[in-house]
């Protein structure tokens, strides 16, 4: 891959899971501190920022906690999926009675301090993924383990305390924050729901402390203002800090900056990345940019109709693909450069409906390599599991697509 004139997201030795590749192309959003992201924001512009990630450790306050050193794969996994499936009745129509298979079997670890990327097409279930992860949605089959804890199908009290140290960050932050409520109460609603923070003048504290910690500059003048006072970063931001003002582990970020300008975008990223390096916080991280993801991510999981086809470190899934899917949505990704041109490769239709899952290989009705084999029988009969290795592929002729 051909890197271009961007500002890289990642810096040497920042990641846990992999050190940075130097080949690892630029993107069109560099990230700087937040105050600069915050003068970008608000207006005044900003110039070429930083790297996103600073050249010391990333280890943070709930890595310590464990008396870990902060680096993955040192202790057992923070979450654990395990077979995950998640299935819902249609309602409406001749379907009425069909089965829709959003989720269909998945499994992957997060490690703590980890950035694990969901990737897909629209409608593939990475949303559902994570919202039966954080109890949004009641799993149908499988397990889903939190620190060795048994989470899938807690309720009441425990599922409570579960809150504290789950947190999510959806897409649209207008819809998600409450338009009645200042940022100064957003960001407190959470320390009285979970009565943390002691008196009212500790819960000021720590409300500003989070504010500060995301960007929003002067927390004072900040805290006062109703969302719709907010730009669209300033509003994703605000729900970064209610998210992070518990505490927790894992921080669920479901389509963070898809809304967000490019300019935008930069900022947002920036403080989420700093949360994972000053506290330590593991993010399961969903996107449809596959560009993005790799900037981002420790590693990516590519995610279609609703099962995980490949999935390693961020440099092995995008510099080397081996699942016709994964190699498809690589192909076109933007090259930052004049004159660099990259055969790209065109699925044929829509993806099939999670209602009626093709039988065999999910893939295989779209699949080039399905038609240049000469649609082999076992992607018809056969439905490919991943391969248990650190880069895990589902497919039956993998080596064949590399």
């Amino acid at each position: 891959m051909t890197s271009g004139p961007l500002t890289s997201l990642r810096s040497a030795g920042s990641g846990p899971a992999m050190a940075a590749d130097e080949s690892r192309p630029a993107v069109a959003h560099g990230l700087g501190p937040p105050a600069a992201a915050a003068e970008a924001e608000s207006g005044a512009g900003a110039a070429e920022v930083g790297s996103v990630r600073g050249a010391g450790g990333w280890s943070g306050a709930a890595a310590a906690a464990e008396g870990g050193s902060g680096q993955a794969g040192e202790s057992e996994p923070l979450l654990v999926v395990d077979d995950l499936r998640v299935q819902y009745r249609s309602r409406r129509g001749p379907r009425a009675r069909r089965q829709v298979r959003a989720v269909d079997g998945v499994s992957f670890t997060l490690a703590s301090a980890e950035i694990l990327a969901l990737v897909g097409e629209s409608g593939c279930g990475k949303t559902s993924i994570v919202r039966a992860i954080a109890r949004l949605e009641e799993p149908t089959s499988g397990r889903v383990l939190f620190r060795g804890k048994n989470i899938t199908h807690v309720r009441r009290g425990a599922l409570r305390r579960l809150r504290r140290v789950i947190q999510v960050v959806f897409q649209d932050p207008f819809e998600s924050l409450d338009p009645r409520l200042t940022a100064f109460d957003t960001v407190a609603e959470p320390l009285l729901v979970h009565r943390l923070g002691g008196d009212a003048a500790g819960r000021r504290e720590r409300v500003l402390a989070a504010l500060e910690q995301v960007g929003l500059h002067p927390a004072e003048r900040i805290a006062r203002r109703y969302p719709h006072q907010l730009s669209g970063g300033q509003r994703q931001r605000l729900a970064i800090a209610g998210a992070m003002v518990l505490g927790p582990d894992l921080l669920i970020a479901d389509e963070p900056v898809s809304m967000l300008d490019v300019s935008l975008r930069a900022g947002v990223l920036r403080v989420m990345l700093d949360l994972r390096e000053q506290r330590g916080v593991s993010i399961l991280f969903v996107t449809h940019d596959l560009s993005l993801a790799w900037v981002v991510a420790d590693r990516v999981a590519v995610v279609y109709l609703g099962r995980i086809v490949e999935i390693g470190t961020a440099d092995e899934v995008i510099s080397a693909p081996l699942h016709p899917y994964t190699r498809a949505l690589v192909s076109v990704i933007p090259v930052p450069e004049a004159g660099v041109r990259r055969d790209r490769i065109l699925l044929r239709g829509e993806a099939p409906s999670a209602s009626n899952v093709p039988p065999g290989c999910r893939f295989h009705p779209r699949c080039p390599l399905y038609r240049r084999l000469g649609s082999p029988e076992l992607c018809r009969l056969s439905d490919p599991v991943l391969t248990e290795q650190r880069h895990a592929v589902a497919c039956h002729f993998a080596k064949e697509s590399s």
